[in-house]
């Protein structure tokens, strides 16, 4: 691991790796190797264009993006010029870019058409022009933009807009420090270096692959094989012929891949430089755990994070196995709490919410006060509105969304709890469970389920399994069968879309 870098603008530290070692390889796509002079040049055309289109600091760019080399040199052209870099994924349908646009109130908007049918539809549908580099369209430039002015222009890198899975979504302001601090501690908490490569097909309009994929990569000086979509039969080359380290993703990803290698009937992959596998952005179940660790030969690395922190704010340690679905420890430079309904702290092992604060920490959300007060609390602690608690040991365990919550007879229930246990049982691939209010001011608890290659429940026996491992008032009342979760394009499941649906399903047992 090289020593530690200081620098005040994500673009800096890039700036430092093209002084340093120009002719590195570090983009790694089908068609091409690019080396750090390559993408400096593709970011030296780009901070032109944009000054010579009126871009200024505090301006917002809007990227209707899937990955590529020409996503990775605008975000980092923002920075060069002040700008914030706002990327949203190019695969939403036209009213849901509509509606980041005017989100956004951005000076103007750039699309990946080079690499994605839909960018070049949103393109065709925008009306837009060519850009210096083949691979970006671009909008007209849009005087009536406002650009943030004073300390927040210079403090803001980008905005990450939530995934909406509790309300509307918001766009989350990352500082250059939160997201410089989460590169560094992200890349040494696997001990990143030159030598390792990571598969990025992780959205870069999300934290996830923002922070965790480059940004990391670029503090550590490694590699990205990078890929505008997600296919199981190119990561498995990459791991047998391209020298991937390293492999991170959802959950959703994971059962993906194993789903694939059952299908082709493959025992284990063929990975000789992997050596650092890890999940996070959604929730994992042990029996998803068990299998990646089996199949892989590594530990499976679990982290908690979120758009609000700039990544992560635990992570598990490096080569430690252990046998639970812990989120991790804190990172240097966050803080955390586990407090009760009256912001009281709690004693080790007892459920509340997870309250957090520190470098990462946004400085709000964007023009919305109103959202951003609802979650600030006296000291400048964040109100996840997740549910955790932490261990003698300081992991951290995150059980569900307080929003989430079950009130059930009186009693508290957690989704995380239910779906666990109806996870462990034989066919069920995955579940999610949600509260249904009725008459009398209850909620009734109901459970989804993915069965595994689709095959029939046995319902008597995931009956007996529910009453065994679950109390009364924990046990769900109907069990509904789906072929596939609603997800997010970070791989989390949209309960609110299947409890709007439920109208619509039969379940496939009525439980006593």
């Amino acid at each position: 691991m090289r020593s530690a870098i200081t620098h005040t603008l994500i673009h800096e530290l890039f700036d430092a790796r093209v002084a340093s070692a120009p002719g590195q390889a570090f983009l790694y796509t089908p068609e091409a190797t690019l080396t750090l002079a390559d993408l400096d040049a593709m970011v030296t055309q780009l901070a032109q264009e944009l000054r010579a289109d009126g871009v200024q600091p505090g301006d917002r760019v809007l990227t209707v993006a899937e990955n590529c080399p020409e996503h990775v040199a605008l975000i980092l052209a923002c920075s060069r010029v002040g700008a914030w870099s706002c990327g949203v994924n190019a695969r939403m349908s036209r009213g849901e870019i509509s509606g980041f646009n005017a989100k956004a109130d951005p000076r103007v908007v750039y699309f990946t058409s080079g690499v994605s049918d839909a960018a070049r539809q949103h393109a065709h549908d925008a009306g837009a022009r060519s850009s210096v580099l083949p691979g970006l369209q671009r909008s007209a430039a849009r005087p009536q933009a406002v650009a943030e002015q004073g300390e927040l222009a210079a403090r803001v890198a980008a905005i990450i807009f939530t995934s909406g899975t509790t309300g509307a979504p918001k766009g989350v302001l990352v500082s250059h420090a939160g997201i410089l601090q989460f590169a560094r501690v992200s890349a040494q908490s696997r001990e990143l270096g030159p030598q390792d490569r990571s598969y990025a097909y992780l959205p870069m309009t999300h934290i996830f692959g923002l922070g965790t994929v480059l940004m990391a990569s670029l503090y550590a000086g490694a590699g990205l094989v990078m890929r505008s979509k997600f296919d199981p039969a190119d990561l498995f080359d990459a791991l047998a012929h391209h020298s991937l380290s390293n492999l991170q993703g959802p959950p959703a990803m994971f059962s993906r891949l194993l789903g694939w290698l059952d299908q082709q009937g493959i025992a284990q992959p063929l990975a000789p430089a992997l050596r650092y596998v890890y999940t996070g952005a959604a929730a994992l179940d042990m029996r998803l755990k068990q299998a990646i660790e089996q199949r892989f030969g590594h530990p499976l690395h679990h982290g908690y994070g979120l758009s609000e922190y700039a990544g992560a704010l635990c992570v598990g340690r490096l080569g430690e196995r252990r046998d639970d679905t812990s989120a991790g420890y804190l990172v240097e430079g966050g803080e955390l709490r586990i407090v009760n309904s009256q912001g009281q702290d709690l004693p080790s092992g007892e459920k509340g919410e997870i309250w957090m604060r520190g470098v990462g920490l946004m400085p709000g959300y964007f023009r919305d006060a109103p959202a951003t007060a609802q979650v600030m609390r006296p000291g400048g602690w964040y109100a996840s509105g997740d549910l955790g608690c932490q261990a003698a040991d300081g992991a951290l365990f995150v059980v569900g969304r307080l929003k989430e919550m079950i009130i059930r007879s009186g009693f508290n229930v957690y989704p995380g709890e239910v779906e666990v246990v109806l996870a462990a049982f034989p066919g069920v691939q995955r579940a999610a469970v949600v509260g249904r209010s009725e008459s009398d001011g209850n909620e009734e608890i109901v459970a989804f389920v993915e069965t595994a290659d689709q095959m029939p429940l046995d319902m008597h026996g995931l009956q007996a399994h529910i009453a065994e491992n679950l109390a009364p008032y924990k046990r769900p009342a109907r069990v509904i069968c789906v072929e596939s979760f609603p997800m997010t394009l970070s791989g989390k499941v949209l309960k609110r879309q299947l409890l709007s649906d439920l109208v619509q399903t039969t379940p496939c047992a009525v439980l006593p």
